[in-house]
């Protein structure tokens, strides 16, 4: 028999150790904070109807869709991203939720685009979405949200940048390009990307004016502080009843993150974000890690107030935001916020009196029971080696009792950062470790 040679496919990828505790100590970070702002978790499949999801990004990412038919014929596709699913579900189920309905999910979503850092074919998204409200108290939730979990995570320095849709929507109509604006959007979202001149091309080829084109760009260039670009605003975008609507929105998004006291600096006003899906209609934002402005956004979202009438007559507005796991993983590695070393159990038994398995067993369970994690080494192996492991795998203490130790009714904790160890007598074992660890003072 051949042998089958291990790969996986392009685009996707296998998590190590590392990699997975990282993501899950992100997830758990994520929901201690959603939870905190009142978001319950839902679940939705991998697999909808087509119907269900193609035409409700883009065309692009209709082309990047997981299609096929499935074995009862039905013709049938990997959802894309989480949103779209949530629409159908808060159509099928508003019923017995009401609103507002506040959730959170996290799952894997596929895309079949071309791979790059921090971007795969097979990716996983932590959503958060407020449904059932057009107030922008929502809007300014969920960029304190966001602020929230980044602090929460540790990492300082980032910046979220944000938009109203209304400003765009209100400058193409005074350019007379409203009815291009969803080709306008699109391209004007790959203007970090591709830059000005690229943009530039995009609109003049889709029947956009040179002078329509600069206006366009004058306001995707505005620079400043926040309140100079308010200020610029209105001379750009007109006095239309969308561009005022854009106007109240993003002052009034600023008024509120900074009486919700999130630094200010965080918080950029960025006339140039547009978002590519098609359903966004106000707020929309990105967030950038300052150290790795290239990686890309790791958490982006916005307001999508006509994405449920899909799928129902009743309104359904809704805004969010979605924390791209994968490309977060990967900036964190970067950084070297990824410990390569993968123990999840703070304490580590060694093993080598190897008639007294039971009491090795007995000691660990012990430990847990008192609240510490504990991994029990399985072989009895010359100590040294087994210190080695438990120093590869990051473990913080070591608990080691010999034969002498259980003789004498005690034992040896090491903190194997430093090397030191201390004798303490057997039953206060577990009470020392939580000091040691931190957990009591």
């Amino acid at each position: 028999m051949s042998i089958i040679q291990p790969r996986t496919l392009k685009g996707f990828r296998d998590q190590l150790p590392a990699t997975m505790t990282a993501r899950e100590q992100v997830v758990e970070t994520a929901r201690r904070v959603y939870r905190s702002f009142g978001f319950t978790p839902i679940d939705t499949p991998a697999l909808e109807y087509s119907e269900v999801l193609f035409g409700k990004g883009s065309d692009e990412t209709d082309k990047q869709m997981y299609r096929f038919q499935d074995n009862g014929g039905r013709d049938v596709a990997m959802r894309f991203d989480l949103t779209v699913p949530l629409a159908r579900f808060i159509a099928q189920h508003v019923g017995k939720l009401g609103t507002p309905f506040k959730r959170y999910h996290v799952g894997p979503v596929w895309r079949g685009e071309n791979t790059q850092r921090g971007r795969y074919r097979e990716f996983t998204q932590f959503d958060f979405d407020t449904i059932g409200t057009e107030s922008l108290v929502a809007d300014i939730e969920t960029l304190v949200v966001v602020h929230d979990l980044f602090d929460a995570l540790d990492i300082s320095e980032f910046v979220i940048h944000f938009n109203s849709r209304d400003l765009l929507n209100g400058l193409l109509e005074k350019l007379g390009l409203d009815s291009e604006s969803e080709a306008v959007l699109r391209s004007l979202d790959k203007l970090a990307k591709i830059g000005a001149d690229g943009v530039r091309g995009e609109l003049r080829a889709g029947g956009a004016s040179d002078a329509q084109v600069d206006e366009i760009l004058a306001l995707a260039g505005l620079r400043g502080g926040n309140d100079d670009i308010v200020a610029a605003l209105p001379a750009i975008v007109g006095d239309s009843d969308i561009a005022r609507r854009g106007m109240e929105a993003i002052t009034t998004v600023l008024d509120g993150v900074r009486a919700s006291r999130v630094v200010e600096e965080r918080i950029k006003l960025d006339v140039s974000i547009a978002r590519g899906l098609a359903y966004y209609t106000g707020t929309v934002f990105e967030t950038f890690l300052t150290a790795l402005p290239d990686i890309g956004s790791v958490c982006s979202g916005g307001r999508y107030d006509d994405l449920a009438s899909l799928y129902t007559k009743q309104r359904l507005p809704g805004i969010g935001g979605s924390l791209g796991l994968d490309r977060l993983i990967a900036a964190m590695e970067e950084l070297g916020k990824v410990d390569e070393r993968a123990a999840t159990a703070e304490v580590f038994v060694p093993l080598f009196a190897r008639d007294r398995i039971s009491d090795y067993l007995r000691l660990s369970e012990e430990l847990r029971r008192s609240g510490l994690s504990v991994e029990l080494y399985p072989e009895g192996r010359r100590l040294g080696a087994q210190m080695k492991y438990a120093d590869r795998r990051g473990h913080r203490l070591a608990v080691i009792v010999g034969d002498a130790e259980w003789e004498a009714g005690t034992a040896q904790i090491k903190k194997l950062d430093t090397a030191e160890s201390e004798e303490v007598a057997y039953e206060d074992v577990a009470a020392r470790c939580r000091v040691l660890l931190g957990a009591e003072r």
